[in-house]
């Protein structure tokens, strides 16, 4: 049996159907962070949206292990075509969270497994 990853063994993450926001909540093309504790444990997660891709993403820098968004939440390049690390710039696919440039190139965000109900979004 495989290892799971620390995202996923983590206390805080968020079981299945844990509803996050509404659609129109997030901006096209745009992006918003979640963060979820349970005692000392912090889980972090992120949904893209572009056009009719959603995706959702572990918060976290394959590279460095920190946060990928600035504090004020931007995760996405100014054009909204990808993803970018604001610790050093590194930049992934919104479909797929590969990374393009960086010092990552190679690796890939964890994904985060979310789904639209109607209008909400929730995890998956």
């Amino acid at each position: 049996m495989a290892a799971s990853s620390p995202a996923q063994s983590n206390p805080a993450r968020p079981v299945a159907g844990v509803r996050l926001c509404a659609l129109d909540e997030l901006a096209d093309p745009g992006a918003r962070g979640f963060r979820f504790r349970q005692d000392g444990a912090l889980f972090a997660g992120f949904v893209v949206r572009r056009g009719a891709l959603l995706a959702g993403y572990v918060d976290s820098c394959p590279h460095a292990g920190w946060p990928l968004g600035a504090l004020d939440e931007r995760y996405l390049t100014r054009t909204g075509e990808h993803i970018l690390c604001a610790g050093h710039g590194a930049l992934f696919a919104l479909a797929d969270g590969a990374c393009l440039a960086g010092p990552c190139a190679g690796d890939r965000l964890l994904p985060w497994p979310i789904e639209l109900r109607g209008n909400d979004l929730f995890t998956a």
